[in-house]
């Protein structure tokens, strides 16, 4: 995606935590919107190939969770971590690593990914079709800044990461707000 682009409108199917049904699973389908996400807010939008994989686990989603006061002293509302998984994936995937401040979101058919240009084949690993690593400043569903990760590629050999580093997102605010100011 380029600058100045407006996000595809795609629905999304979650789940989402239900205290009103009891018993070991208390969720229901709830289907978001992009608008739902991203109007009249401005996020981070990030992506990656796969819920549980190491970088993602390891360092990409703890580093948007512990650094989010550090974002909104920046602007942002929110802080979006999306992956071609689905709902249930997703959820637990949070849970178990104790995320509080970032938000999932299942693209589980690659339908976002797919219009945002972003969806590859990773047959190499195993995975099918996943996301390639990426990340955005989202002003209320219009792109402001697009950081992806080099290579882009079907059964890329390897797996870079840094554009999409929160260090990186957060560097470009700040330069982003000095230059306003």
């Amino acid at each position: 995606m380029n600058t100045g682009s407006k996000l595809p409108q795609v629905t999304f199917h979650t789940r989402v935590r239900d205290d009103s049904i009891e018993g070991p699973n208390p969720f229901r389908w709830e289907d978001k919107t992009t608008a739902d996400y991203f109007a009249g807010k401005r996020v981070i939008l990030f992506s990656l190939p796969g819920a549980f994989t190491p970088t993602c686990s390891t360092y990409q989603l703890p580093g948007y969770e512990n650094g989010f006061a550090d974002f909104q002293e920046q602007g942002i509302d929110a802080i979006y971590c999306m992956s071609v998984n689905d709902s249930f994936v997703m959820n637990k995937w949070a849970e178990a690593q104790g995320i509080k401040n970032v938000q999932v979101i299942p693209d589980g058919s690659g339908e976002f990914t797919r219009k945002v240009g972003m969806l590859v084949a990773k047959d190499n690993l195993g995975f099918g079709m996943r996301s390639w690593r990426y990340a955005a400043v989202v002003n209320d569903g219009v792109v402001e800044a697009w950081f992806q990760e080099p290579g882009l590629g079907d059964n890329h050999p390897e797996d870079p990461y840094g554009e999409s580093a929160p260090e990186n997102l957060l560097a470009y605010l700040k330069a982003a707000e000095e230059k306003a100011a």
